[in-house]
């Protein structure tokens, strides 16, 4: 009900302040105002109206795409509106007396209005499919001169509603990293948003890519049906179940609290996954000393955990794992990334949000994901493709 209260307050409101700002200087200015309001208006009500009646299943990937796409809409159209209202009515107040307004702070609000809709749609044509592929050396002292020049390609959060309409655009994304010749490839979890059907035949795409020595895989917390509204706990067994059947259809091992010792030569590499449940603030980790239990006599260990966090908390000073890999934060989708300086807002919640971090011999790769959450569109963020070259040197 809210929700419906702003929307139409605010197509009121912002007919209004095109009608006082326009009508008297440019009755051409004025119509194409309003038509162009009035086109993302209809758009923005049919998605509401679509998402709002909407009786299936919580993970059916095309009803998510819409929830995706309606906010992506609140954020390029209804915000704007309510800063362009609350400029324009500000002015019509301080010239509450002289009538009229102040026609520079209803075109300040018209510009605000420009640039945030054309940052968002930006986000969302060309942002969230620019793939970035990040090179990285890891330098482990001692390293047995078989891992030496040893290529690990790690990708995570694919969110597989995110490319429910451009499945071309994930087939790109396999397609890099096929290139690439992985030794070893790893996805640190969060393959779906909700729930098993979301997959929707994209095992067979996300099957393009495969690590020369073997390819590894996690569930993260939305793979086990954390925020799925439909499961009980019968349901989310089942989800977990399907799940781990549609990884291992996309060519991955899934490690659920265990390890594989793969060989490299003469050298023996374990990868150690562990699952991650819950939702931000009360996150659950799997079971570490289990995952690890005959990994003493590896000479190289990975760990792939999907909470970054998880290094801090069980990894770094307590175990004798050297490379962790993680994902999840996704670095908030926004932001700024240069080469000398990088910021988001999830560096409020996550201390390691993106990037290699080490402390002594252990390191720590945090993966922005391939995909998108919650709504449609990287701003200043690319989705990344990670490469890591080990070496000793």
């Amino acid at each position: 009900m809210i929700t419906i209260i702003l929307l139409i307050s605010s197509e009121v409101l912002t007919f209004l302040v095109l009608w006082q700002h326009y009508k008297r200087i440019s009755k051409v200015k004025f119509c194409i105002s309003v038509i162009i309001n009035s086109i993302l208006s209809i758009y923005m009500w049919m998605l509401f109206i679509l998402v709002s009646t909407y009786k299936g299943n919580s993970d059916n990937p095309g009803h998510i795409c819409l929830m995706m796409n309606l906010t992506g809409i609140f954020c390029a159209v209804l915000v704007p509106r309510v800063i362009l209202d609350l400029f324009h009515f500000t002015g019509k107040l301080i010239r509450i007396r002289k009538k009229g307004h102040i026609r520079a702070l209803t075109n300040a609000g018209l510009i605000i209005w420009l640039i945030i809709f054309a940052i968002i749609f930006s986000g969302n044509k060309i942002g969230r499919f620019n793939f970035k592929i990040e090179q990285v050396s890891v330098k482990i002292p001692g390293l047995n001169k078989n891992l030496e020049g040893l290529i690990i390609v790690q990708i995570s959060d694919v969110h597989l509603p995110g490319f429910y309409r451009n499945k071309k655009e994930l087939t790109r994304a396999m397609e890099k990293i096929k290139s690439l010749n992985p030794d070893i490839l790893i996805n640190s979890g969060d393959f779906v948003d909700n729930g098993w059907r979301e997959f929707e035949r994209s095992d067979t795409i996300l099957s393009m890519a495969k690590g020369k020595l073997g390819s590894f895989a996690i569930i993260g917390n939305h793979d086990i049906g954390t925020y799925d509204r439909d499961f009980n706990q019968a349901g989310r067994d089942t989800n977990v179940v399907r799940i781990n059947e549609l990884i291992k259809a996309s060519g991955y091992k899934v490690l659920n609290d265990e390890n594989i010792i793969i060989n490299v030569g003469d050298a023996r590499v374990a990868i150690i996954g562990v699952i991650t449940k819950g939702r931000h603030g009360h996150i659950i980790h799997g079971d570490l000393t289990k995952a690890m239990t005959g990994t003493d006599s590896a000479d190289f260990r990975i760990l792939i955990t999907h909470d970054p966090n998880h290094w801090e908390e069980a990894v770094k000073g307590k175990t004798n794992i050297e490379l962790t890999l993680a994902g999840h934060t996704h670095g908030m989708q926004m932001g700024i990334l240069t080469k000398r300086f990088k910021w988001s807002p999830a560096q409020y919640f996550y201390p390691r949000w993106n990037g290699l971090y080490s402390e002594g011999n252990q390191y720590l790769y945090v993966n922005r994901g391939l995909g998108v959450l919650g709504v449609p569109f990287r701003i200043w963020m690319p989705p990344e493709i990670t490469v890591i070259k080990l070496t000793s040197n």
